[in-house]
């Protein structure tokens, strides 16, 4: 019987595939006694090949898509596997006990992940870890269940999880991952950014799609209006076809656009730049007609490694965007880990409430060496390209005077060592916080530009969790509140005759849009794949008229009436 969940549409696009459920089996073990150990060793060893089989296949396909370093992890895991002390304490305990292989391993790996967790040595405790994921692998064999994993999909299927991490979507194959729908998440999860850089059909916040879907389930991923629908009928199937037909037909006239400036219908011009996350990102950019990287997100250089990385290696990744940019602006944002994005390899004490703890800019200022690795990295790649740096999280004044500083530190240091900079590097702020939008104008006589990051501007302004669907209406990126905060922002700005941007998710939004026009946006940064679409609405639009209804807008009550306003002033 066909049934449809509502969700928020995270990703535009429609999908119709079958569903590959990306959840966690059940891996409990009970305690059998067994009869003939060497039957039970067999069986044991033939879980153990099983699982060396999959790891190299994983290993081999994180060594392609994502480099040596990343793969490396896995060749640990094939080490475990191999280890002479683990393999023969599993079977002296079979052969002892007389114990099924399940409880064996489960014992006595326990044993050894306490052992190692204890001691007060990070490679032991890394061991640990190690262990830890090659026993669940092993006994998934054992007890014939299958542990998903998107690296390894090989056939065109539509991901259904509870949530997707960052390393599960860097993971996922565009060219078999069609869609995805998760339980829990919003619009500016990460899941649902990740699936705009990837320009996939997302649905997220659907509350229950892994309990009502199952594996090979005929599902439709609608992108466009929030739903899925769980083994449609042919009609609804067909409906769904053309209707992605459609999508497909708006695509190619958007593409059209991809090489034009963006000027609006009479005759204003502004910047449409994307938001990524790699190097490899910068090929969507480009394909998509983007005029700058509005947003560089870093932090993806630092996550899913063991380690920190080097100056070397961030010097490499920078200098490939720039290069590849081939002189148009790369705004790159400074180290942004804390709230919801944690590295395993900083210790960082547990935080009450994280999205307001040691993050971001704090957390630079906390971990000084870090940042001052990646500033000389950034510093020495200015050379091959327009860059700019911003840092995110400034809440003060002497937030961002202690972090040029140190910037301005290393630029000396690097001189003195016979190392060119360049000499007009903008430096400039996320303005996220709402104290920094109230004092705007004061920030604005000492910053070179500000880009306004919306997503967490709007959850600090209306005191809502942006990764909890339980307030997600409390997401109003039209709010007065909010749209009053960015107009501070913009004329504080254009007072001083700086610029100002957006690289929240509100840049690219169809309603958000004309309103950000008429405040007098400058930059308008998105994901690459909303680029053409944005570029074709703003053609449509009067930069005049559109100011005078930012105005109207200002003076509204609620969300409802300022798109209510937006609707009716567009579409005449």
């Amino acid at each position: 019987m066909s049934t449809i969940l509502k969700g928020i549409a995270a990703s535009h696009g429609i999908a119709i595939g079958k569903a590959y459920r990306l959840v966690e089996p059940d891996l409990s073990v009970q305690k059998t006694s067994i009869s003939n150990p060497s039957e039970e060793i067999a069986r044991f060893h033939s879980s153990v090949e099983e699982a060396k089989s999959e790891l190299q296949v994983i290993r081999d396909n994180a060594a392609r898509d994502l480099g040596e370093d990343k793969a490396a992890i896995f060749d640990a895991h094939i080490l475990v596997l191999g280890d002479p002390e683990l393999l023969s304490s599993i079977e002296d305990k079979m052969k002892t006990d007389l114990v099924n292989a399940e409880f064996a391993l489960k014992e006595t790996t326990d044993m050894f992940i306490t052992m190692f967790e204890q001691m007060d040595n990070e490679y032991m405790k890394e061991r640990a870890a190690d262990i830890k994921d090659v026993t669940k692998r092993v006994l998934a064999h054992l007890l014939g269940v299958k542990i998903p994993n998107p690296g390894t999909i090989a056939e065109e299927v539509i991901i259904v999880a509870e949530d997707l991490t960052p390393s599960d979507t860097a993971q996922l194959n565009k060219e078999f991952v069609q869609g995805f729908t998760t339980d829990i998440g919003g619009r500016t999860s990460h899941s649902a950014i990740m699936a705009r850089s990837m320009e996939i059909p997302a649905v997220v916040g659907s509350n229950n799609a892994t309990e009502a879907i199952q594996n090979g389930d005929l599902i439709i991923v609608d992108g466009v209006n929030g739903d899925v629908h769980i083994n449609p009928t042919p009609e609804v199937v067909n409906e769904y076809k053309q209707e992605a037909k459609n999508i497909e037909i708006q695509k190619a006239e958007w593409a059209l656009l991809k090489n034009e400036p963006t000027f609006t219908k009479d005759g204003k011009q502004v910047e449409l730049a994307a938001n990524i996350g790699t190097p490899q990102d910068v090929e969507g950019v480009l394909h998509n007609g983007g005029e700058a990287v509005g947003l560089y997100r870093t932090e993806f250089l630092y996550m899913e490694r063991e380690q920190l990385p080097t100056e070397d290696e961030q010097f490499e990744a920078y200098k490939q965007v720039l290069e590849s940019m081939d002189g148009k602006a790369v705004v790159v944002r400074t180290l942004d880990i804390g709230g919801d994005k944690h590295l395993p390899y900083l210790q960082l004490p547990e935080e009450m409430n994280p999205f307001l703890g040691l993050r971001a800019i704090r957390l630079c200022f906390e971990e000084q060496e870090v940042f001052r690795t990646q500033l000389r990295a950034l510093l020495r790649a200015s050379m091959f390209g327009n860059l700019k740096i911003m840092f995110p999280m400034i809440a003060t004044l002497d937030e961002f005077r202690s972090a040029k500083a140190i910037l301005l530190e290393e630029r000396e240091k690097l001189q003195n060592e016979g190392i060119n900079v360049a000499e007009d590097i903008e430096i400039g702020i996320m303005v996220e916080i709402p104290s920094t939008a109230v004092l705007a104008d004061q920030f604005a006589k000492e910053v070179d530009f500000f880009s306004i990051g919306t997503n967490d501007l709007i959850q600090y302004t209306m005191a809502a969790d942006r990764m909890n669907e339980r307030v997600s209406y409390l997401y109003q990126p039209y709010n007065p509140a909010i749209l009053r905060l960015v107009k501070m922002v913009i004329d504080a700005a254009h007072k001083e005759g700086k610029w100002a941007g957006m690289c929240g998710e509100m840049a690219g939004d169809e309603i958000a849009i004309p309103l950000l026009l008429g405040l007098g946006l400058d930059e308008f940064s998105m994901s690459a794949s909303s680029i053409l679409r944005a570029r074709s609405q703003i053609k449509q639009l009067d930069y005049d008229q559109m100011g005078l209804m930012a105005e109207e807008a200002l003076q509204k009550s609620t969300t409802e009436e300022v798109m209510e306003l937006v609707n009716k002033v567009t579409k005449m």
